[in-house]
C-alpha cells in the first residue's frame, strides 16, 4: 500500500456512516474535507473533541468544510454514544461518523495505533490513533496530523491551518510563525519584489527572501 504524503490524492472508499452509506469522494464533492479518526466510543477524551467539532460546525461550513469522523466502533455504538456527546456538550452533533469496524478505512488511511498496547479493542485489535486529514476540492490531501490516544487535538490549530492553505491558494501568499486570520503575511518567493509591490500593498522587504504584507482579501 502506498504512503499516503502531502500532494497525495486521498483514497476513495465506500462506507457505513450515521447518516447513511457514502462513497467519500462522491461525499466531498466540491468542498474541502476534514476526515478524523478517534479511538474508541464512550471514551473521555473523544467525547471532548466530537462535541467541539459539533460545536463549531458553523466554522467549518463558511469555510466550505465538510468533517467526518471515524472509530472501529458499530454504528449501533455511535448512534447510543452521540446522545452522550449532545448531552455533555450541549450541542447536535449532525456530521456523519464512519462505522470501520473491520479496520479498512483505518488501514487504507493508516490510522492504527502500534505504538500504544493499551489502545486496543476486546480482542486485541488495535484501535485508530487521533489522525487527522485535511483534503482539499481536487481530493489532494493538504495536512495530515498524528496525535496519540492520550492527547486531545486542538482544533483552533485544525481551522487556523485551513485558513491559511484556503489563503494560499487564493494569493501567492504563506503564513509566519503562529499567523493568525488578520496578521501580515508573507510574499511567496516565486514572487519577484517588483511584481509583489504591485500585487499588495506596503511590501516590507525585510530581507531578499523575506517580504512581509498585510493580508490579502
Amino acid at each position: 500500500m502506498p504512503t499516503l504524503r502531502l500532494g497525495s490524492t486521498a483514497p476513495d472508499f465506500e462506507a457505513e456512516t450515521t447518516k447513511g452509506t457514502i462513497r467519500f469522494h462522491e461525499w466531498i464533492g466540491n468542498s474541502w474535507a476534514i476526515l478524523f479518526s478517534h479511538p474508541d466510543d464512550f471514551t473521555p477524551v473523544c467525547t471532548t473533541e466530537l462535541a467541539e467539532v459539533s460545536r463549531r460546525a458553523g466554522d467549518f461550513e463558511k469555510r466550505n468544510v465538510k468533517v467526518i469522523g471515524l472509530s472501529a466502533n458499530s454504528l449501533e455504538s455511535h448512534h447510543k454514544w452521540v446522545l452522550d456527546i449532545n448531552e455533555w456538550g450541549k450541542t447536535d452533533l449532525q456530521y456523519p461518523i464512519i462505522a470501520d469496524s473491520d479496520r479498512k478505512v483505518a488501514t487504507l488511511y493508516d490510522m492504527l495505533d502500534y505504538q500504544d498496547a493499551s489502545n486496543v479493542d476486546k480482542k486485541g485489535l488495535p484501535l485508530t490513533v487521533r489522525t487527522v486529514f485535511v483534503i482539499d476540492p481536487k481530493k489532494t490531501i493538504r495536512l495530515t496530523l498524528a496525535y496519540p490516544a492520550s492527547s486531545g487535538r486542538n482544533f483552533d490549530e485544525i481551522i487556523r491551518v485551513v485558513d491559511s492553505l484556503q489563503l494560499g491558494d487564493k494569493h501567492k501568499v504563506t503564513t509566519p510563525v503562529n499567523w493568525r486570520p488578520g496578521d501580515d503575511v508573507i510574499v511567496h518567493p516565486s514572487v519577484p519584489t517588483e511584481e509583489a509591490r504591485k500585487i499588495y500593498p506596503n511590501v516590507v522587504e525585510h530581507k531578499y527572501y523575506l517580504r512581509t504584507t498585510a493580508q490579502p482579501a
